[in-house]
């Protein structure tokens, strides 16, 4: 999968049609609620398709890649930990829910991956939704807990509470299940409103969230050098180990890519709201620039055919 071809999709253009929509001053946002909507019906889709691919997988073919993503989730955000450490300034609580957000996952991310491969007709593991819940809630929770003694008692409290009940785990979790009960004659009855649908969808919200990107473009100077190579290089790092951890776990090119895409994502949407719980003091600032002004579009654009291309010659060596 190559740079051309990504950034040629219709997906990606539409994000950067918002970008430059943005840079622009020009007024194109979609309202919050249509926001809201749309983001929640991408989270339930991703949800029902995994769910319906967990059906016809065994426990047995599941277990390692599930384990790996945990294992990721533990990772990665000491990855960042350490890379802000020793590239910025920053305090120990915006060190913290910096990591947060980079242990987590991009949902849009994901999904933009996803709709490459499916465009080019490219097989991955159909259960793979499975593994970005997983991966959805581990770091988040290692982020809190480099903070410390400096996380609220009651907010850390609340910011678990966030992170297990909040719309996008629990979405995502429910419609898995949902599509793992459904049988399929019934899941084939709902698919033209959440399969043939949403590429279209996915349009549709990338154009919203490229406008919000390019406002946080113009924050990326005040964040510092150190901030903006850590939302580069962290991503390649976490990429990579995801990419490695899929091929040795067995998954194909697409579905090591895939985990790649995820290990290398940084959430704002989930972490985010549990930040703001828990850390009252972390500068958003630091973690939305870095994680949906930076890390988002550059994965989009350079990462995911960079993890792609990693799953492939992979395979071509252990071939």
């Amino acid at each position: 999968m190559s740079l051309l071809d990504t950034l040629l999709s219709p997906a990606v253009l539409a994000f950067l049609l918002g970008i430059i929509a943005a840079l622009l001053r020009s007024d194109v946002r979609l309202p919050e609620a249509v926001h809201t909507g749309l983001s929640s019906y991408l989270l339930l889709a991703i949800g029902l398709k995994g769910g319906s691919g967990l059906r016809q997988a065994g426990a047995a073919e599941v277990a390692l890649p599930v384990l790996a993503a945990v294992l990721l989730g533990v990772v990665t955000p000491l990855i960042a930990w350490g890379a802000l450490r020793s590239l910025t300034r920053l305090g120990r609580i915006d060190l913290a829910a910096v990591s947060a957000h980079y242990g987590s996952t991009s949902l849009v991310t994901f999904t933009a991956a996803v709709g490459l491969l499916e465009s080019r007709g490219e097989y991955y593991e159909p259960y793979a939704a499975t593994l970005l819940a997983v991966l959805e809630i581990p770091g988040i929770l290692v982020g809190l807990l480099l903070a410390g003694s400096m996380v609220a008692g009651a907010g850390r409290a609340e910011a678990v509470r966030e992170i297990l009940t909040g719309r996008s785990v629990l979405l995502l979790t429910g419609g898995l299940a949902i599509g793992a009960l459904s049988t399929p004659e019934s899941y084939e009855r709902v698919a033209p409103l959440f399969v043939v649908l949403f590429p279209g969808v996915l349009v549709l919200f990338l154009l919203d969230l490229g406008v919000l990107a390019g406002r946080r473009l113009r924050d990326v100077p005040a964040a510092g050098p150190g901030l903006v190579a850590v939302a580069v290089l962290v991503p390649l790092v976490n990429g990579a180990l995801g990419v490695l951890a899929g091929t040795a776990v067995g998954l194909s090119v697409g579905g090591a890519g895939l985990l790649g895409v995820l290990a290398g994502s940084a959430s704002y949407i989930a972490a985010p709201a549990a930040v703001r719980l828990a850390l009252l003091q972390a500068n958003p600032a630091y973690y939305l620039t870095t994680s949906l002004g930076i890390t988002f579009p550059f994965n989009l654009v350079v990462g995911i055919p960079v993890y792609f291309a990693l799953a492939s010659a992979l395979a071509g060596v252990g071939g």
